[in-house]
């Protein structure tokens, strides 16, 4: 199905005009209001990106919060949290984890985590804490296309759960979804079977470019279906080599041209993440702040 049909441009971002049952979901939080409002100003600009804390697992257990601040203080206005040891929340209820970060002017907006159980108190307290998405990370490469449609109707069922908490249910992809099973993309399995209403996707961008795809014609072509992206960079690969990582713009993605088509077609939040580093973990999310915020859209 191509979603491009459902969906038409605004000029400087975009705007969804429908889709049964949308009407009734919480889809949209004052923070992605004044993101899209920052944006109208600066078409060739992302005035608002995130950081996925994953990004800095290797420090983040010994102070959270001393280290949320440091996040916000270098520039990023979001964050993406995980189901670390200390819970999505960082030992923090949820009220507090949204009034601490509300303090430093940082918005959690999504999480990954495990969602195949308890999904109906993740939920609630993800909705709790203010957030916008629950985002299952990971699910493996299936055997066959019906596994892959198996998977499509659980995620259709766990949208149903969190649309009931007033949370947005997604799903983040790795590069074997975009790789062939009987001749289609398992990625375009779980779109083409999952209810927009109900799921949602986050696009890895660095793991759709490790698969050897065209990322602009496949953001077009299901065109309001992704809210939010992974930015990751990885540099030149030999064949049979592991993706490497590396600090934005340093490697190989063309991502002034790519964040332009993503913002075209209702990207809602950019969310860098960065699990290999040239030198130190914080030297890599500042630079990777500075480039967000010098980059340009072409």
């Amino acid at each position: 199905m191509d979603y491009n049909r459902r969906f038409f441009l605004k000029r400087a971002g975009f705007a969804s005009l429908g889709l049964a049952g949308m009407s009734v979901l919480a889809c949209s939080t004052s923070g992605d209001e004044e993101s899209e409002s920052a944006e109208e100003g600066t078409p060739n600009k992302i005035s608002t990106f995130g950081l996925q804390l994953y990004s800095v697992r290797d420090i983040i257990g010994a102070d959270p919060k001393g280290l949320m601040k440091q996040i916000a203080e270098l520039g990023y206005k979001e964050i993406e949290s995980y189901q670390g040891d200390q819970g999505v929340f960082w030992g923090m209820s949820p009220k507090e984890c949204k009034t601490y970060l509300d303090e430093l002017g940082i918005k959690m907006v999504s999480t990954h985590a495990e969602t195949s159980k308890d999904l109906e108190r993740l939920a609630g307290e993800a909705a709790e804490a203010g957030l916008t998405y629950v985002l299952q990370p990971y699910i493996g490469p299936q055997t066959s296309i019906d596994e892959w449609k198996k998977r499509a109707d659980e995620f259709n069922r766990r949208g149903e759960i969190c649309n009931k908490a007033g949370v947005r249910f997604g799903y983040h992809n790795h590069d074997y979804s975009f790789k062939e099973v009987d001749m289609q993309l398992p990625q375009e399995i779980l779109l083409d079977n999952t209810d927009p209403a109900l799921v949602m996707y986050e696009l890895d961008l660095c793991w759709i470019s490790a698969a050897n795809k065209n990322v602009k014609y496949h953001l077009e072509r299901y065109a309001g279906r992704y809210e939010l992206c992974h930015v990751k960079d990885m540099v030149k690969r030999l064949e049979g080599e592991e993706v490497r990582q590396t600090d934005l713009g340093k490697g190989i993605i063309d991502y002034p041209s790519i964040l332009k088509v993503a913002k075209e077609t209702g990207m809602k939040h950019y969310i860098v993440e960065q699990e290999d580093y040239p030198e130190s973990v914080m030297k890599s999310i500042a630079y990777d702040a500075d480039y967000m915020k010098n980059l340009v859209l072409v």
